[in-house]
């Protein structure tokens, strides 16, 4: 049963910025820390980023500085990933989970065109 749903990505140029959604349910929500990984073609899945439940926020060490923002509104039990001045290395299949992961949904297309 997939209990984390992501959302809000397409196809965009190059520059452009998407902000993709993570949504669940309230009990996960408010206990556990939400991840964000990408799995571009032919790659396997890689970690981006992570927000706990109280807002701290970590970035993986290749993260292009200040183009990524993770948060998250506590009203909507949702967690966001902005990404700016998207690039076509940023095409990806995009993921939200938590950790230890539960089921995988289907993940969110990004495609940038240059």
């Amino acid at each position: 049963q997939v209990q984390l749903v992501e959302s809000g990505g397409g196809l965009v140029q190059a520059g452009g910025s998407l902000r993709l959604s993570c949504t669940t349910s309230g009990s996960i929500f408010s206990t556990d820390d939400i991840y964000w990984y990408r799995q571009a073609p032919g790659k396997q899945r890689a970690f981006v980023a992570r927000i706990s439940h109280s807002g701290f926020t970590v970035y993986a060490a290749d993260s292009p500085k200040g183009r990524f923002t993770i948060s998250r509104d506590n009203a909507r039990n949702t967690v966001y990933l902005l990404i700016n001045n998207l690039k076509p290395e940023d095409t990806a299949v995009y993921f939200c989970n938590t950790f230890p992961p539960r089921t995988w949904g289907q993940g969110t297309q990004v495609t940038v065109s240059s």
